[in-house]
């Protein structure tokens, strides 16, 4: 399915919960599935603007893996299952939470300010502190060298041990913060 037939007629009863979202690609490692995905059972279909918000920061993370792989390199690991068919290019980027309806929101307790609402922002994996470091760095890097502002880069932990980055990109018209933060969950 095309992007645009999907914002042409977003049927959310059978799209919101559909492999037909994984099929839209954002970017070249990055689907529409893949960033609207929950484990809310709610619709979860982003607009016409919210999908644009997605590209950009798809834009952001496929910078992210890019350098990523070039300065640590990538796996022997099979290509994950949002690569195009038969590339192996390197470590993916696995994103946690992408745009999150109202609702969606709402349930999973984020905050009624949330990047997550506008297609704005993202939440990596990351396999511990020292990784998270590495990649809010090269994305640090990234905003310095292209001059190019992020809203938010956040490394966050909770209780149990976990690591993520909250990473946030809003439209140039909308003020990016700059804002760098470690958070305790």
């Amino acid at each position: 399915m095309k992007l645009a037939e999907h914002l042409a007629s977003p049927n959310v009863a059978a799209l919101s919960h559909s492999n037909k979202l994984d099929d839209i690609r954002l970017s070249p490692h990055f689907t529409l599935g893949e960033m609207t995905k929950t484990s809310t059972g709610l619709p979860n279909v982003p607009n016409e603007a919210q999908v644009k918000n997605l590209i950009r920061l798809c834009s952001w993370l496929e910078m992210l893996r890019d350098e990523w792989n070039r300065r640590y390199g990538g796996s022997d690991a099979p290509a994950p299952s949002n690569s195009p068919k038969g590339e192996d290019d390197g470590d993916p980027i696995i994103v946690t939470s992408g745009f999150r309806s109202p609702a969606v929101n709402k349930a999973v307790g984020g905050v009624s300010t949330s990047n997550h609402l506008t297609g704005c922002a993202a939440d990596i994996r990351v396999a511990g502190f020292k990784e998270a470091l590495r990649k809010a760095v090269i994305l640090l890097d990234i905003s310095d060298e292209s001059g190019e502002d992020f809203d938010e880069l956040l490394i966050e932990h909770n209780r149990r041990g976990s690591y993520w980055i909250h990473f946030a990109v809003r439209p140039p018209t909308q003020g990016n913060r700059r804002k760098v933060r470690f958070i305790y969950a």
